[in-house]
């Protein structure tokens, strides 16, 4: 085992873990500097902290705080205090009035229960809606990302989706600057979260996944060759005994890292056509299922083959027998790397304690509102 310490690590540049070989490295040794990757290793301290310790101590430290592809997601930033007083599906103090509003808002709510959505809620550009200081759970439909940009959704609950391609959140088409944080999703009839049609730059953090089977979709279907263009990071997130597609991914790139996924009824991570997966310091723990990665070929609309994915797994832990199942990559550049696109996010060594964390600190929390003080400006 490395000599690397439990804590919060910043990584500030590329990096070159040492090969594996029990998964695929890039082929030059020179393609990345050197630099210390947390070594995988089970440990019983809790000296563990996630990501956005400070995002609590106002209202709006949460703007343009995400890690990863979402990290320019500001929300309602610039835009007054909005106060939801309903409960109801629409009308006078409800969600659903504030969410079509045009101008930039910051949405809290005064009021605690369920909101049963009749139809989607579609959430327009420069919304952050903030559940913290209450408990708010969405049922019947879920929340609709369209055609929208720069939207914080924070510290809710969706549970009990029903209709055809009723999503707990759905992200498509053309949306960017997303960011999904501290949310519990499960048992919808289609997605949890769906990203599709060329919607990109989007964060999910600290989520909850549980009691589904399609968990998340990433990519249309072979025919949205726009969809080329997603970019999306998942991050500290617990997906706790769901089914399949945590995520499953078409074209795009995804950057998971510190994730738990346990108990998976199929696979816990595809890829398919033309797709790059980044899978870093997660831990993966089978049940009955114990192949972790799966790789579906699929033909894109305009190429003449068909062609499947490719999945890189860096300080990944693999627990209760799961195996990896990678495949070999095809090139030394068939699947990107996270630094190329930002240059900072915060990772552990996928841990005992990690995976108590999560276990404890993703999806509702119980917090209070922060006050609305001023954002000091970086």
């Amino acid at each position: 085992m490395g000599n690397s310490q439990p804590g919060r690590h910043r990584i500030s540049r590329p990096y070159r873990a040492s090969p594996n070989p029990t998964r695929p490295t890039r082929a030059s040794p020179h393609l990345y500097p050197q630099h210390h990757l947390p070594t995988p290793r089970p440990t019983n301290s809790m000296a563990v902290s996630l990501p956005y310790s400070h995002v609590d101590s106002s209202l709006r430290a949460l703007a343009g705080q995400a890690e990863g592809f979402g990290r320019f997601a500001i929300g309602g930033l610039n835009g007054p205090v909005h106060r939801v007083t309903s409960l109801a599906d629409d009308g006078p103090g409800s969600l659903r009035e504030a969410c079509r509003k045009k101008e930039p808002l910051w949405i809290v709510f005064e009021v605690s229960g369920t909101i049963h959505l009749q139809s989607y809620l579609s959430v327009s550009s420069y919304k952050t809606v903030d559940g913290r200081g209450q408990r708010i759970k969405f049922t019947g439909k879920g929340l609709r990302l369209k055609e929208c940009e720069h939207v914080i959704i924070c510290n809710l609950e969706f549970e009990g989706g029903r209709g055809h391609d009723v999503d707990g959140i759905q992200i498509k088409p053309n949306s960017k600057h997303i960011w999904i944080d501290r949310c519990t999703l499960r048992d919808y009839d289609d997605g949890l979260i769906d990203i599709t049609r060329g919607s990109t730059d989007i964060t999910v953090s600290r989520c909850h996944f549980s009691q589904h089977d399609k968990t998340m979709l990433i990519g249309a279907d072979p025919t949205h060759v726009g969809d080329r263009c997603i970019r999306v990071t998942i991050h500290h997130c617990f997906f706790d005994g769901t089914r399949q597609r945590h995520p499953r991914l078409r074209f795009g790139k995804v950057h998971l890292y510190n994730n738990y996924t346990r108990n998976w009824g199929i696979y816990a991570v595809c890829s398919s056509v033309e797709s790059q997966i980044y899978s870093q310091c997660n831990i993966y723990e089978a049940g009955q299922k114990k192949l972790a990665f799966a790789y579906y070929t699929e033909k894109a609309a305009d190429k003449e083959e068909a062609a499947t994915g490719h999945i890189i797994s860096e300080g990944d832990l693999f627990l209760n027998g799961a195996q990896a199942g990678l495949a070999p990559l095809t090139s030394e550049n068939c699947v990107f790397h996270p630094s190329e696109f930002y240059p900072t996010w915060t990772i552990e060594p996928p841990s005992d304690s990690l995976k108590h964390v999560l276990q404890h600190c993703t999806g509702w929390q119980q917090i209070l509102l922060p006050a609305d003080k001023p954002v000091a400006s970086s």
